[in-house]
């Protein structure tokens, strides 16, 4: 299969055409319940997470991000049971990870507002590549606190054990924060009505993946993980079922010189 490029068709159909094990890195976001419009176009779950299987390469990832619609006032609970397909056909769930959005849209209803969505980290095996980001600590450089230990030598004396230093970096922990909507991207992903931040798939992008890896987007929407995976030296694969999404990711990409 030719990559680098934007492929219209079912992801399923489209996916038959990839070798086994020749896919580094998917990033994705399904149409989830009924909380996205995509045209009216659906798609089989149970078949494109197999499939996603046999095309993701031992050590490879799978980044899943999906929410839960809520109805007659109960949420579905339609990522869990993804999640736990996704282990029944042979993927370690890696992490759970948390999508924050830090301007998320009020509603009216008798809960809390929903401001975060799951990014389900899903590996065949244990992954090959995990180039964690890294934070500044709160303490970084001082030394720990707190009571003196001590340790006995070999003539019967008690030293006192020398405090550590703590370190300047952290790895960043699995919640992660994004700024979205219209301030978010450029102007040709907005034609989109459901897009993740450009952030997003860059993070997951450098973490689990190198330059010149594979990354799949098998319902690319408005292309946002494709051009990422370009702008970072990564090839990508695309597929969108819906001509008039197909166009939106080719104009973003060739606005960019990335087509």
């Amino acid at each position: 299969m030719k990559l680098n490029r934007i492929i219209q068709g079912d992801c399923l159909e489209v996916m038959k055409e990839l070798l086994d094990n020749s896919v580094d890195l998917v990033i994705t976001s399904p149409p989830y319940d009924n909380l996205r419009d995509y045209n009216g176009y659906t798609f089989n779950f149970n078949g494109i997470a197999k499939e996603l299987f046999r095309i993701v390469k031992q050590g490879g990832v799978v980044v899943w991000v999906v929410g839960d619609a809520t109805v007659k006032g109960s949420e579905t609970g339609t990522s869990f049971k993804q999640a736990l397909y996704f282990k029944e056909i042979g993927f370690n769930l890696h992490d759970t990870m948390i999508y924050r959005k830090e301007n998320y849209v009020p509603l009216t209803h008798n809960r809390y507002e929903q401001e975060w969505e799951y990014m389900f980290i899903f590996s065949k095996g244990k992954p090959n590549t995990f180039n964690p980001i890294k934070i500044q600590t709160k303490w970084g450089g001082t030394e720990t606190w707190g009571k003196p230990s001590f340790y006995k030598t070999s003539d019967g004396n008690l030293t006192e054990k020398p405090r550590k230093k703590i370190g300047m970096y952290k790895i960043k922990g699995n919640i992660f924060a994004y700024q979205t909507g219209s301030k978010e991207g450029d102007k040709i992903a907005k034609k989109h009505p459901a897009r993740f931040p450009e952030k997003l798939a860059e993070d997951h992008i450098l973490s689990w993946s190198n330059e010149g890896d594979l990354i799949l987007d098998p319902m690319c929407g408005s292309g946002t993980t494709c051009k990422m995976a370009r702008l970072l030296n990564r090839d990508f694969v695309g597929i969108e079922i819906s001509e008039k999404y197909c166009k939106i990711a080719r104009e973003r990409l060739r606005q960019q010189i990335l087509l």
